[in-house]
């Protein structure tokens, strides 16, 4: 089956359609393609000429053996087709009366086949316009991009939703496939991982009977294997439509806890665009991470609940926007678009799938300059960690939220670990409720995965004030040394400056003799508070003594010189409160000691 040049074209009703000459595989129809009498079933390029391979009458594309970028040669298998009426269906009783020597088709397959063809989104080019008019990919193409390829086993897709008594079952074939919820059995970078989206085309990407059963299937399957979920929650949440089935008030699914139960098992990620409201939310907020993009908008209740609880008429839009839930440390990471998004997804499993081969390593020597000779000079963080971790490895999480911790992933030799890090440019370094907050729940993640964790410390201490206490400070603080004393990863701590208090305490666990090493760069000063407040408070009564400003400041100053002589890094290390004083540049020789010898 040919074409152009003169040559025969296809014949509707042949089954195979084999290459008429040598060449390179330009175009390919996918399967599901409906393809009409005279349409284009593929594109050969040979010696610089465009072949087009047409169909004599309408067929439906069943099987591609070929892909875009693959040579053939005369005779080649391209593609397998079944015979399709003038609406582009498949002609069950036309599949067996093939040409002879083509591979006939049964009624029964050809049914089947039809099935699933209509759940592709070729089959539905109108909910596919309106997805690329908001400049949208579709459920199947998001999962087609974070699998590799041709790895999904699908689960379900013949799914309807459950509303036979009051829709036709045609319709319900053809416009709720999968009841909204596309999932199966996957590989994510080589690892195995169940993967589901919902499909907002579908009702709005609402939780229905079937489609809860669904996702109960897939998260019992995750738990059973103990492998990561990814999900995609776009959607309005509960679905009142549903009518085959007797619901009072649907309180008894088991999907929520089902999800909760499965955190801290297994990594789970949530992938968020457009609209994601009520259970969808739920399940999002559930995950370890949310990754979103721009569009987001992500609220426990859509703007039908807000208005029928008397809260008023909103728009979707002004609900839980990507602005709002990045800063209040709901998204952990804000993508471009949807592309990024997935991208995003599959690195950060990455990080929980092993070491990975083809890194490189910073120049070390840029970590002797990260810190400034004037004590009182503040920088940024992030340049000490670009000089210690593998180059391009690192994936901070929710950069905008407590932004006086720094928390990442990152790699050293190619082999992951977890990150926390004070930001001199936030409050000095101080550790605030929210930042405590960020830290504890990072923590969590890095504890469930094993992750080793490296801690570079660099803080004041906690921040206190009256104002601080209005963010139950008290008690959050408390829960960041609880999850550093229940935390069973390896731990080391590198002291970049400043590690007083309390605040150094939790950046080590809970105590410097916690973590499996804690050492210091040369600029490191350590106190029981700030040298400057010590200072203030234990000799209050010399200064308050001394009448003239000049003699009091010259007091002070010599007061504060012999606090920061007795705090100093190297005097610390001949007292044996910390392990060693190291050059920055044996930063990463330190790290590699966290890591378990078969994970090298």
């Amino acid at each position: 089956m040919t074409a152009a040049h003169g040559r025969r074209p296809a014949r509707a009703g042949e089954g195979e359609v084999r290459a008429e000459l040598a060449g390179t595989v330009v175009e390919i129809a996918e399967p599901g393609a409906r393809v009409a009498a005279g349409g284009e079933l593929a594109v050969l390029e040979s010696m610089k000429m465009e072949h087009a391979v047409t169909a004599a009458g309408p067929v439906v594309v069943i099987r591609a053996a070929r892909k875009a970028g693959d040579t053939v040669a005369a005779g080649d298998l391209l593609l397998v087709t079944a015979p399709a009426d003038a609406d582009g269906h498949v002609r069950p009783e036309a599949a067996a009366a093939e040409a002879p020597g083509a591979r006939g088709v049964r009624a029964d397959l050809a049914e089947v086949l039809e099935r699933h063809r209509v759940t592709t989104d070729a089959a539905r080019p109108e909910a596919m316009a309106k997805l690329r008019a908001r400049g949208r990919r579709s459920a199947r193409e998001n999962l087609a991009d974070l699998v590799d390829e041709g790895s999904l086993a699908e689960y379900a897709p013949l799914a309807i939703a459950a509303q036979r008594r009051r829709r036709p079952l045609a319709e319900l074939i053809a416009q709720t496939p999968a009841d909204g919820l596309v999932g199966g059995l996957a590989t994510v970078n080589g690892h195995e991982t169940v993967v589901m989206s919902y499909d907002y085309t579908v009702l709005a990407g609402t939780q229905g009977y079937v489609n809860h059963a669904k996702t109960d299937r897939l998260i019992a399957l995750a738990a059973r294997r103990r492998v990561p979920l990814v999900i995609f929650p776009e959607g309005g949440g509960g679905r009142p439509g549903d009518t085959d089935h007797p619901v009072t008030a649907g309180l008894s699914v088991p999907t929520f806890r089902e999800l909760a139960a499965l955190r801290g098992t297994v990594p789970l990620v949530a992938v968020v665009s457009g609209r994601c409201f009520a259970g969808n939310a739920a399940l999002a907020g559930t995950c370890d991470v949310i990754i979103a993009t721009p569009d987001a908008n992500l609220g426990m209740g859509g703007p039908a609940m807000i208005e029928g609880g008397g809260l008023g008429v909103v728009r979707p839009e002004e609900i839980g926007p990507a602005d709002v839930q990045t800063r209040n440390g709901v998204i952990d990471v804000l993508a471009a678009d949807e592309a990024e998004a997935v991208a995003l997804a599959r690195r950060y499993l990455s990080y929980f799938q092993g070491p990975r081969d083809g890194w490189r390593a910073p120049d070390a020597a840029r970590a002797r300059d990260v810190v400034p000779e004037n004590r009182l000079r503040a920088y940024d963080v992030h340049d000490a960690i670009d000089a210690i971790f593998d180059v391009g490895s690192v994936l901070e999480l929710r950069p905008r939220y407590g932004p006086g911790v720094v928390t990442a992933l990152a790699r050293v030799e190619g082999r992951p670990c977890g990150v926390i890090a004070n930001n001199a440019l936030h409050l000095g370094g101080a550790i605030d409720a929210e930042a405590a907050q960020k830290a504890r729940e990072f923590l969590r993640i890095v504890g469930d995965f094993g992750l080793p964790l490296v801690s570079l410390c660099d803080t004041p201490g906690f921040m206190v004030g009256p104002a601080a206490e209005e963010q139950a400070s008290v008690r959050r603080f408390a829960e960041l040394f609880a999850a550093g004393a229940a935390l069973p990863s390896r731990t080391g701590v590198i002291v970049l400056r400043k590690a007083y208090g309390l605040g150094a305490m939790a950046m080590a666990t809970g105590s410097f003799r916690a973590p499996d090493f804690t050492v210091s760069w040369p600029t490191g000063e350590f106190g029981g508070m700030g040298l400057e407040g010590a200072v203030k408070l234990g000799f209050r009564r010399e200064l308050d003594a001394e009448p003239d400003p000049a003699r009091r400041r010259e007091l002070y100053d010599g007061l504060l010189a012999a606090a920061y002589e007795q705090g100093r890094a190297l005097n610390a290390a001949s007292a044996f409160e910390i392990d060693d004083v190291i050059d920055p540049a044996d930063s990463r020789r330190w790290i590699s000691r966290l890591f378990a010898p078969e994970s090298r």
